[in-house]
């Protein structure tokens, strides 16, 4: 089959689905609606789902984001205390103990850019505990921030620079966010994925770089992660599949001939739309023309859904009053 990128694993367990014409062992799956918000759990349980599905045993939640998400306040507010309470039943820690939160990704590069806009919209407190602890609220848990920017900028691995703060500051659980690839336009900027895992950056775009997990870091590490690109290839791969399949139910002529094209191999489909794109660039990716505003409001909801995670003894505007 053909090389799909996507960094979903709810992309990836309906790829696998299709490709053995049912469900895949040792993977279980549960939609739920959280305030008529739609929330998918695909959890990996066992060794055969792990192989098949490529992604380690874990769980891996996906908060679909309403379509004017980006263009309501309310709606954000709404979409960050689901995504907030998604995070907050994969976080174990006392309120004493340190959270660092990773923006990972270029901040030079809009769709890249995620991560470092988070850190920006975080409440920092960590060093309020150490040198105001008479006066700051004792409910406020310590929380610390990096944005360690990108190999091409810094001239060291990212996973170089995490393990460095992480010996230094020694914290209890690492929370790393990053934009991600998907498999489909309509999940670009609509998506949000939580994970339990770690993280492996770049590999959504054929860029993969040391993992980022407990095993590599020693401390419990959850990723969150919105798609903002998509794989060109693969977009016009499922556009002529999209215009066939209208032809064939608008067209009263010449059905057989649009059903000879649609029966053509999805994979050597994808392998000639390559080659025609590859003289242009490798591995081109897509993201929408507004995605400026986009990831700047996606920021907004995630960050939000960080602070009322780490922070359960203060709402919502308390949080936006401390960052104000």
């Amino acid at each position: 089959m053909f090389d799909v990128r996507t960094d979903l694993a709810v992309e990836t367990r309906e790829k696998c689905c299709r490709e053995r014409g049912g469900e895949v062992p040792g993977v279980e799956v549960e939609e739920t609606l959280e305030d008529g918000i739609k929330v998918t759990y695909v959890k990996i349980i066992e060794d055969i789902g792990e192989k098949i599905m490529g992604k380690p045993k874990g769980s891996y939640i996906t908060v679909d984001m309403p379509r004017l998400t980006h263009y309501d306040g309310e709606m954000r507010d709404k979409v960050s205390r689901v995504v907030g309470k998604v995070l907050s039943g994969m976080i174990d820690l006392d309120k004493d103990m340190t959270a660092l939160v990773v923006g990972m990704g270029n901040w030079n590069i809009t769709p890249d850019s995620l991560g470092p806009k988070v850190i920006s919209k975080l409440m920092v407190t960590r060093h309020l505990r150490q040198l105001l602890p008479d006066k700051i609220d004792e409910r406020i848990r310590p929380v610390c921030v990096i944005s360690p920017g990108v190999l091409g900028i810094t001239g060291i691995e990212t996973s170089e620079i995490i393990q460095g703060v992480v010996s230094k500051v020694e914290p209890n659980l690492i929370i790393c966010i990053d934009s991600l690839a998907s498999r489909k336009m309509n999940r670009v900027n609509s998506t949000v994925q939580i994970g339990n895992r770690g993280i492996s950056p770049g590999s959504g775009v054929g860029n993969r770089r040391m993992e980022l997990s407990e095993k590599t870091l020693g401390v419990p590490v959850i990723a969150i992660g919105v798609p903002t690109v998509v794989d060109a290839a693969t977009m016009a791969n499922d556009t002529i599949d999209m215009v066939l399949d209208e032809m064939i139910r608008q067209t009263k002529k010449g059905e057989k001939f649009y059903e000879m094209l649609k029966s053509i191999d999805k994979n050597e489909k994808h392998q000639m739309i390559k080659g025609l794109l590859e003289p242009y660039r490798e591995n081109i990716m897509v993201t929408p023309k507004d995605v400026d505003m986009v990831v700047d409001s996606i920021s907004k909801v995630i960050a939000n859904a960080i602070n009322i995670a780490l922070q359960p003894a203060l709402g919502l505007n308390d949080i936006n009053t401390f960052l104000n």
